[in-house]
């Protein structure tokens, strides 16, 4: 049997109709920028996350900058992130002057440990941006009250994590800001690269339209030094297509990683480990083997695809030499590149697929 590491075909086949109908739609409308296909997804995707204001953008990236720049976040300033994340938490705090400052996460979730945030935090510190990494909330309260602490922004990274929830309130509505990404393989997707971003302020919120439309407010009067990066039309109205949907796609990821959770008992594989009161919406299913590269052959050569999230630490990228962080420096970060392997996770694997992955890991011997 061939399990992908990610399929789309399933949930193409099942919402074709509605996907082609908006297609026509916007085709049929000859309008492919800020029209009503963006303004309706962005009301519809403001209320799913419980705020008051989403404003679409380019991709996920730019939606974290631009809320970033929207705070007045620029050069001289510094933005603790997660050690372990993608590249992007720490290219928006890049892209916008600042310096990002990394912290460790928690071994077992694979987010930011809110135990270790406060001893980075300097007289330059402007924001905290926690990252709902592989769809698991943060631990928000500890974080929300080290900034409120502070006085410094919150701004929260939910690129893997829609509809995720703490305490029963959505991810992305515990901060100034947050960025969402609606890349293909996201739990909603685009059919191209997409994003936005949320927040309850209603004067973020024009800042960051304004700054992600040239920094014009209006037709060629231009108030901020901005960029271009819009939502268009057609993403939009495949993005509307697919919300509907989206509870009833996270529903079944959280029943394949219930099937993951109660049926490897491998003792060389790790588990990830879910805090109390959160749902998460498992973007990504990630264990950890000590013999990581050997557990990734062994499921390959059956036929299983993987992925490995990330296998270099971002403070041992090239891109962020300049900053003279170490190896060894980040040790926690460094263990996760080392052995951190995902197993297939996607709306549409079959009882047989899911099982078969299972007995493989399981099967798995050092």
């Amino acid at each position: 049997m061939n399990v992908p590491f990610v399929s789309f075909r399933p949930l193409e086949k099942e919402l074709k109709n509605e996907l082609t109908a908006a297609f026509d739609r916007v085709f049929a409308n000859s309008w492919y920028i800020e029209g009503t296909e963006d303004a309706a997804f962005e009301r519809n995707f403001a209320k799913f996350c419980h705020v008051n204001h989403c404003i679409g953008t380019g991709n996920g990236l730019d939606a974290l900058m631009l809320a970033l720049k929207a705070l007045d976040i620029g050069e001289g300033d510094e933005v603790i992130v997660p050690s372990n994340t993608f590249i992007a938490t720490a290219l928006a705090v890049t892209y916008t002057g600042a310096t990002p400052v990394f912290v460790e996460p928690d071994i077992r979730t694979f987010n930011i440990d809110p135990q270790k945030i406060e001893e980075k935090i300097t007289a330059k510190t402007k924001a905290i941006m926690p990252v709902h990494l592989y769809g698991q909330p943060c631990d928000m309260a500890p974080i929300t009250e080290i900034a409120r602490r502070h006085q410094l922004y919150t701004v929260e990274d939910c690129a893997q994590a829609h509809g995720a929830t703490y305490k029963g309130q959505c991810v992305g509505s515990f901060g100034d800001a947050a960025g969402f990404s609606f890349y293909p393989g996201k739990n909603l997707g685009a059919l191209g690269d997409a994003g936005a971003a949320v927040t309850n302020d209603e004067v973020l919120a024009k800042k960051i339209r304004a700054l992600g439309n040239y920094g014009s407010d209006y037709k060629y009067h231009h108030i901020y030094q901005g960029s271009n990066s819009r939502l268009d039309e057609m993403q939009a109205a495949f993005l509307s297509a697919k919300l509907p949907h989206l509870d009833k796609m996270n529903a079944e990821r959280r029943r394949i990683a219930q099937c993951y959770l109660d049926g490897i008992r491998n003792e060389n594989v790790i588990l990830p480990y879910v805090i109390p009161e959160v749902e998460p919406v498992w973007h990504i299913f990630a264990v950890r083997c000590p013999r990581r590269d050997a557990l990734e052959k062994y499921l390959n050569e059956k036929g299983i695809g993987t992925n490995k999230h990330y296998p270099i630490p971002m403070h041992l990228q090239k891109c962020y030499a300049g900053l003279g962080i170490p190896q060894g420096a980040l040790p926690i970060a460094e263990e996760i590149s080392a052995t951190e392997l995902s197993l297939p996770m996607y709306y549409g694997m079959t009882n047989a697929e899911i099982a078969y992955v299972i007995d493989a890991v399981n099967s798995f011997e050092v």
